[in-house]
C-alpha cells in the first residue's frame, strides 16, 4: 500500500502549487456537509429551515471578518477573487463617477484587475499603471505622484501572486487615506498566509478568496468599510446588503469560514514552518543548479513563495518533466497558464523574454515536509542538466 505522498507507480508526489488552490481541509468539509441536506434552507426564509441557514451565514461572516481585523457587517459575500475585485473596482467607479475618472493600480496586478481596468478604459475612464522595481515592488512616491483631482481609486495587490513579493500596501494606504481616494487590495495570496488589519493598513476595500486557504473553491468575500459605496455588478434582490444579489452559497460560506477560523489560529506557527521550507528549497535550488535566478524580493515576500527562473530553457518544459516524477508546480497564475506569452509580470519586472519563459513557480502548503523539499532539489538539477543540453538556446 503507497503513502499518501505516493502515487500508485511508487513516485513521490509533491503538490507545490498551492497558489493556484489548496485542497479543502478536513474541518472545513465537516463544517460543510450539514448545509447539504439537512441543513439546506434558503437563508432569507423567515421559516426554521432559513434561519438555521441564516445563523450559519452570519456566523461565518464573522470568522472571515475576524482574521483581517473588521466587523462582521462589513463582509460581503462573492462567488469568489474575481468577482469580488470587480465588484470594488467597477463598483467604485461608477459610483464615484461624478467626482473623477481617473484610477491607479500597478503593472503587476492579477489580470481580475487590470483586465477590469483596461475593461473600464473602454467605457471613458483613465487608468494608470505604475512600474515596479526588479523586484516587483511598487514605490509609495509612484502612487502619490500619480494623484490627481480626478483621482477615485487606488487599486494594488497585497503579495504578488507569480513572484510572492509583498507589496508596501500599509505605506500607499496612508497616502490614499491622506488624499481622500477609495483604496482596494487585492488580498487573495495572502489572506491566511500573513496578518491583515484593514484599520491599521488603511484599507476600504479588500478581496479575499476561499479555495486558496483550504476553503471550497466557488466562494470569496469582499471587505467593504463601513461608509464606502459602491454601485452593485449584479442586481436581483437585496442580498449582501443589496451589493451582490443571488442566494448565498451557504455550504461554501461556512467552508469559507472554518478556513478563516483556522488560518487565524494557525498562521504564527504555519508561517514560520513554510518560511523555513520556502527557503531551503530556494537555497537548495540556487546552490545545486547554475545559471538560475530568483524572482522577487528575497526576504520581503510570502511565507510559502518561490518563483525562479532557469536560463537557456523554457519553463513549461521543466514542469512537465517535474510532473513525470511527481512533483506539480507552475509556470505563473492559473489563470493564464495556457497563455504561450511570457508572464507581464516578469516583464514589467524587466526580465527579458528568454528569462521570463524560464520561470517555475513553486508554492508551499500544509501537507509539505522536509523530505518533500529534499525530493525536489534532487530531482530538478538532472531534469534541467538534460533540458540544457537538448536547447537551442544555449
Amino acid at each position: 500500500m503507497t503513502s499518501d505522498s505516493e502515487n500508485k507507480a511508487g513516485v513521490r508526489r509533491v503538490y507545490l502549487d498551492h497558489s493556484a488552490t489548496t485542497p479543502v481541509r478536513a474541518e472545513v468539509m465537516g463544517a460543510m456537509m450539514p448545509y447539504f441536506a439537512g441543513q439546506f434552507g434558503n437563508p432569507s426564509s423567515i421559516h426554521r429551515w432559513g434561519r438555521e441557514a441564516r445563523a450559519a451565514v452570519e456566523d461565518a461572516r464573522a470568522k472571515v471578518a475576524s482574521l483581517i481585523g473588521a466587523a462582521p457587517q462589513e463582509i460581503i459575500f462573492t462567488s469568489g477573487g474575481t468577482e469580488a475585485d470587480n465588484l470594488a473596482i467597477r463598483g467604485t467607479a461608477w459610483h464615484k463617477r461624478s467626482k473623477g475618472n481617473h484610477l491607479i493600480t500597478s503593472s503587476v496586478e492579477h489580470h481580475a484587475v487590470l483586465h477590469t481596468c483596461e475593461t473600464l478604459e473602454k467605457e471613458g475612464f483613465k487608468v494608470t499603471y505604475l512600474p515596479v522595481d526588479k523586484y516587483g515592488m511598487i514605490d509609495p512616491e509612484d502612487v502619490e505622484k500619480a494623484i490627481t483631482d480626478e483621482t477615485i481609486l487606488i487599486t494594488i495587490m497585497h503579495g504578488q501572486n507569480e513572484v510572492g513579493t509583498i507589496e508596501p500596501v500599509r505605506e500607499i494606504g496612508q497616502i490614499a487615506r491622506r488624499h481622500g481616494v477609495t483604496f482596494h487590495v487585492d488580498a487573495v495570496q495572502s489572506a491566511g498566509k500573513i496578518p491583515i488589519d484593514v484599520s491599521d493598513m488603511n484599507i476600504d476595500l479588500l478581496t479575499m478568496s476561499s479555495h486558496k486557504m483550504y476553503g471550497p473553491k466557488g466562494v470569496g468575500a469582499l471587505y467593504v468599510r463601513k461608509g464606502v459605496r459602491l454601485s452593485p455588478q449584479a442586481t436581483g434582490g437585496s442580498h449582501e446588503r443589496g451589493l451582490r444579489a443571488g442566494t448565498e452559497n451557504v455550504p461554501g460560506i461556512v467552508g469559507f469560514g472554518e478556513a478563516c477560523r483556522l488560518a487565524k489560529e494557525e498562521m504564527p506557527e504555519e508561517s514560520l514552518r513554510l518560511t523555513r521550507l520556502r527557503d531551503r528549497l530556494i537555497g537548495g535550488i540556487l546552490d545545486s543548479i547554475p545559471d538560475t535566478v530568483l524572482n522577487g524580493h528575497p526576504t520581503i515576500r510570502l511565507p510559502h513563495h518561490v518563483n525562479i527562473s532557469f536560463k537557456f530553457i523554457e519553463g513549461e518544459s521543466i514542469l512537465l518533466n517535474l510532473d513525470l516524477m511527481g512533483i506539480g508546480a507552475s509556470s505563473g497564475s492559473a489563470c493564464t497558464s495556457g497563455s504561450l506569452e511570457p508572464s507581464h509580470v516578469l516583464l514589467a519586472m524587466g526580465l527579458p523574454h528568454e528569462l521570463a519563459h524560464g520561470s517555475v513557480r513553486m508554492t508551499l502548503g500544509k501537507g509539505n515536509s522536509e523530505e518533500d523539499i529534499d525530493y525536489v532539489i534532487s530531482v530538478l538539477p538532472p531534469i534541467v542538466s538534460k533540458l540544457r543540453d537538448m536547447s537551442v538556446f544555449r
